[in-house]
């Protein structure tokens, strides 16, 4: 069977394009074959900088014949006493048939022309004519370019075009305007190593044929011999390096033919922050940073870089690596230096010279909203005296390093040189850790990521965002946050605070997120909120003092906060409660169903649909809606859900025709035994008095084991009730009774919503 080979030439492209235009061709090109009847063609996608490939194998030589059935014009306009109108022979016509091939058939629609039309395969270089076009101009990117006098856009100039379908040239050409790149069988192997032109004699040998011009054409192989030599080297060099998969990424897309460098500097640059050192290496020059015994926060004055040249030479590139980190690093000694000559409360001022954002002011201004969000936050938790101090410092200064030198020339590392300054201007160690902690969580980490040998994510050993002795925090629970949190107290409530300010300001003024679109990543800082107050793993001392979440109404401080926002701002802050609300709702039950796995039907439950006392109280213990998710997943998967929900729902069903509220659970007061006309009602009368105690320590405790066990402690009462022999007509004609016993049902159901909305569950999910 034929195979094809296209290869776009093309100056050097940037690594993050070759990358997402690989992503593009591996979906696109399967659909587009797959749309022209070539299902079953196999297609490999390579990349280089300086190339784009497909080789595609398992085509036909031609499409199959295929037959279509076509839909013509309705058979009242086609004919007229049996004879054609102008319509059908339009219609046959237009489709090549003779009239006799017209077929009547019903529709939903009425009668309607149909005719059968015999379509023969076309040849499949004509196919791959059309197509490759399509795939080469369609490609989507950032910055994409014209050059010539056309509007073809690509990424960077198309320089040569290689089409072979099997051992033949496939003519064809890509024309931008006047510039006309013609199809040939000529590459171009590595610039340094091999650089005379290759000739590709056949589509399967395109690999081979680059393999032996010093180019590597598959960036999974690439990426498999940068990962080996990394190890390799750091080994050689006399520690260990980690391989960041966002820089493994990148420098993947920057070569053809990798090998690795090792490069050193003077030990003195050492005495700068790791941080530092490890932001100038990765961020900066793409470098990988040596550690001395392992992952830890000592790093060796080595770094290995990813060369595209000779490695003969490495030598000498290593040289020429050497003088550009060295004047990087001296700029980064001089920076901290000047920063750290006066102490960090010094450079608030200079944060009202700062835009946060043009309607809301400056970052200063910012800064007094989060410290007096984070006072409500404290008041909320009972807050000691002393740790409020903590907290109102941590606010104050939790954005003065935005103004630093250093963090100027490397907005990487802010809050990570925030902490460093605050040491050494004699703040408390836990307001320090607190600007550090304030924008966590800063990207969304898997338990596998986390115990993957050598695959550590980006930015999570590498100790700009975070030390390595916090991976061995959390991999030592059972419960891995879904990204990195906070650990200190001071840290959470401050980052609390900076993401309501953001949220309610940023909605405020009407900047709300739609569809894909939310520049400001609102999202992100709301999913982050809710993961912070259900995590809340706080430590002291390198130990985790406490577990299980922050006891917040959040719905009590959307209020304050979106009310103080109305007032300073002039606007209406009772739509803005009611639409921050429901965006937070919205991220309440993405999180339980995306990341804790909870079933969408469970989900409404907890939240409920259309019932404002459900929504309302997710909003006031997001703690309590998280664990009762969790304990309907829990009870469903046992089997223990299907014990109570035909009871309850039938209860709930009924109690509905009752005027019972949603909140009264004591029976005593409002059920009236004289009005019992047969044991069943008393039987549930008593076993709903046994049942409210369960309840309320239900609620108390947060245990609602206590409750689904005294409900299905009951389920046979209430069957008795409904189908036993001693059963009753509910709706009986005396209205005193049938109300008496729709308040039996309506209290069942009132301990059942302690729960969640069983109305609200689908059986049998």
């Amino acid at each position: 069977m034929p195979a094809f080979l296209l290869e776009v030439g093309t100056e050097e492209l940037p690594a993050g394009f070759l990358s997402d235009a690989i992503v593009q061709w591996k979906s696109r090109i399967p659909h587009s074959l797959a749309t022209h009847n070539l299902p079953d063609a196999v297609v490999e996608v390579y990349g280089t900088p300086r190339r784009l490939a497909v080789l595609i194998t398992g085509l036909p030589s031609q499409q199959a014949d295929r037959e279509e059935e076509i839909k013509g014009p309705p058979a009242q306009a086609a004919f007229k006493d049996g004879q054609p109108t102008k319509a059908a022979i339009g219609f046959a016509s237009k489709q090549g048939v003779d009239i006799s091939a017209l077929e009547i058939r019903p529709t939903e629609k009425g009668d309607f022309v149909f005719v059968n039309k015999q379509i023969p395969g076309r040849p499949i270089a004509d196919i791959l004519t059309e197509l490759v076009p399509q795939w080469v101009w369609n490609l989507e990117g950032k910055r994409l370019m014209r050059w010539g006098h056309g509007d073809g856009r690509f990424s960077r100039p198309i320089r040569w075009l290689v089409t072979l379908l099997d051992g033949d040239i496939l003519p064809l050409q890509l024309e931008n305007g006047a510039k006309v790149v013609k199809s040939d069988r000529i590459s171009r192997a590595h610039r340094v190593l091999h650089p005379e032109p290759v000739s590709i004699s056949h589509a399967t040998e395109y690999v081979k044929t680059l393999a032996d011009g010093s180019v590597i054409v598959s960036p999974e192989e690439r990426k498999k011999i940068i990962s080996e030599q990394v190890k390799k080297a750091a080994k050689a060099a006399g520690g260990n390096t980690v391989v960041y998969p966002d820089l493994l990424e990148e420098v993947v897309n920057l070569v053809e033919y990798p090998s690795v460098v090792i490069g050193k500097f003077e030990e003195d640059f050492l005495n700068l922050p790791t941080e530092v050192i490890t932001e100038v290496m990765v961020t900066h020059q793409r470098y990988f940073p040596v550690f001395k015994d392992g992952y830890q926060e000592q790093l060796l004055p080595n770094f290995l870089t990813i060369s595209n040249g000779n490695p003969a030479k490495a030598d000498i590139i290593a040289v020429g690596n050497e003088r550009v980190i060295r004047a990087r690093l001296a700029d980064a000694r001089f920076f901290c230096a000047s920063d750290l000559s006066k102490p960090l409360e010094s450079f608030l001022p200079q944060l009202e010279k700062v835009t946060f954002q043009e309607d809301l002011g400056s970052v200063r201004a910012k800064v007094d909203r989060v410290v007096k969000i984070a006072e409500r936050i404290s008041e909320q938790l009972h807050l000691g005296k002393e740790q409020r101090q903590k907290v109102e410092r941590a606010a104050l200064l939790c954005k003065a390093d935005l103004v630093t030198q250093m963090v100027f020339e490397f907005p990487e590392l802010q809050g990570i040189m925030g902490e460093k300054y605050a040491l050494v201007s004699g703040e408390d160690p836990e307001v320090a850790r607190a600007i550090m902690e304030h924008y966590w969580p800063v990207r969304t980490i898997k338990q596998e990521e986390l115990t993957a040998e050598n695959d550590i994510p980006d930015g999570l050993l590498r100790s700009t965002i975070a030390p390595p002795s916090y991976v061995e925090e959390l991999t030592a629970e059972n419960d891995i946050p879904d990204g990195l949190l906070p650990l200190t107290l001071t840290g959470k409530i401050v980052a609390l605070a900076d993401r309501l300010d953001t949220l309610v300001c940023i909605f405020g003024l009407g900047l709300i997120p739609t569809g894909s679109s939310d520049p400001f990543a609102l999202r992100r800082a709301a999913n982050g909120l809710i993961q912070i107050i259900w995590l809340a793993i706080i430590t002291e001392n390198g130990r985790v003092i406490k577990e299980g979440g922050l006891k917040l109404n959040l719905s009590q401080l959307l209020e304050q906060v979106a009310t103080d926002f109305a007032t300073a701002f002039n606007k209406d802050a009772k739509s803005l409660i009611k639409t921050l609300q429901e965006f937070f709702l919205q991220r309440i039950r993405t999180l339980l169903q995306d990341e804790k796995q909870i079933d969408y039907d469970l989900v409404n439950a907890v939240l409920g649909e259309n019932d404002p006392e459900y929504t309302e109280r997710a909003l006031v213990d997001l703690l309590d809606v998280r664990d009762r998710a969790i304990y309907l997943q829990k009870i469903r998967q046992d089997g223990t859900l299907d014990k109570i929900y035909e009871t309850v729902n039938r209860s709930t069903r009924l109690a509905a025709q009752g005027n019972l509220d949603l909140e009264t659970l004591e029976p005593q007061t409002l059920i009236n035994p004289e009005l019992f006309q047969k044991k069943s009602e008393s039987a549930f009368y008593n076993a709903l008095v046994e049942l409210v105690p369960q309840t309320q320590a239900a609620q108390q405790n947060r245990d609602y084991q206590l409750l689904v066990t005294a409900l299905t402690k009951i389920a046979p009462t209430v069957s008795t009730f409904f189908d036993g022999e001693d059963s009753v007509l509910v709706m009986d004609p005396n209205p005193d009774i049938k109300q008496n016993r729709l308040n039996l049902l309506g209290l069942l159901r009132n301990h059942a919503r302690v729960l969640a909305d069983f109305g609200a569950i689908v059986k049998n999910l």
